[in-house]
C-alpha cells in the first residue's frame, strides 16, 4: 500500500468514527427527550451503530455509560419523589385522625367532669329539695350520660381509623420499597 492510501484510509476511518459519535450523541437525546430506556442496545439501535462500536471506542463507551448513568439517577429521582408525595399523604392523613382523636379525648374529659359535677349537685339537692326537682335533674342526668357513650362511639370510631391509616401507611411503605428494589434489579445489567 501506499502511503498516501493509508493516510487517505486512516482518515476516512476517523470520519467515520466521528460520524458515528455523532450519531450516538443523537440517539441518547432522542432516547433522552423521548424518555426511553437508556441502555447500550437501545442506543446501538437508535444510532444504527453496532453494540462492538460502544464498547470498543472508548468516546462511545463515555457517552453511554453517561447517559445510562444519569438515566438511572433520573428514575432514582423520580421514584423518590413519587415515594414522599404518597408519604406525605398517608402522614397527614394520620397526623388529622390523631388531632381529631385527641379533640374527641378532651371532650370525653370534659363531659366527664361535667357528669361528676352534676352527679355531686343531684345528691344535694335529693336531700334538700322535694322530689320535682330531683325528677329534672335526673333526666339531664340520663341525657349526659347518652351523650357520654356517644362520645365514646365517636372516640372508638376514630381510633379505629387511626389504625387504618397507620396499617395503609405501613403499606404503603413497603410496597414503594419493594418497587425500588424491582427498579434497581431491572436496571442492574
Amino acid at each position: 500500500m501506499k502511503p498516501h492510501a493509508t493516510t487517505a484510509a486512516i482518515e476516512a476511518r476517523r470520519r467515520q468514527t466521528t460520524q458515528k459519535l455523532k450519531q450516538v450523541e443523537k440517539a441518547i437525546g432522542q432516547l433522552r427527550r423521548e424518555r426511553g430506556r437508556l441502555t447500550v442496545r437501545a442506543v446501538a439501535q437508535r444510532a444504527g451503530v453496532s453494540v462492538t462500536f460502544l464498547y470498543e471506542n472508548t468516546d462511545a463507551r463515555k457517552l453511554v455509560n453517561n447517559a445510562v448513568d444519569d438515566g438511572r439517577t433520573r428514575q432514582i429521582r423520580v421514584a423518590q419523589a413519587e415515594h414522599e408525595q404518597i408519604e406525605a399523604s398517608w402522614r397527614e392523613r394520620a397526623l388529622n385522625a390523631e388531632a381529631e382523636l385527641g379533640r374527641t379525648q378532651k371532650e370525653v374529659f370534659a363531659q366527664r367532669q361535667q357528669i361528676g359535677e352534676l352527679m355531686g349537685k343531684l345528691r344535694d339537692f335529693d336531700q334538700m329539695v322535694p322530689g320535682e326537682s330531683v325528677q329534672a335533674l335526673a333526666s339531664e342526668n340520663i341525657t349526659l350520660k347518652r351523650r357520654v357513650q356517644q362520645l365514646m362511639r365517636e372516640h372508638r370510631s376514630l381510633q379505629e381509623r387511626l389504625e387504618g391509616a397507620r396499617s395503609n401507611l405501613r403499606f404503603s411503605d413497603k410496597r414503594i420499597a419493594d418497587l425500588e428494589a424491582q427498579l434497581l434489579e431491572r436496571d442492574q445489567p
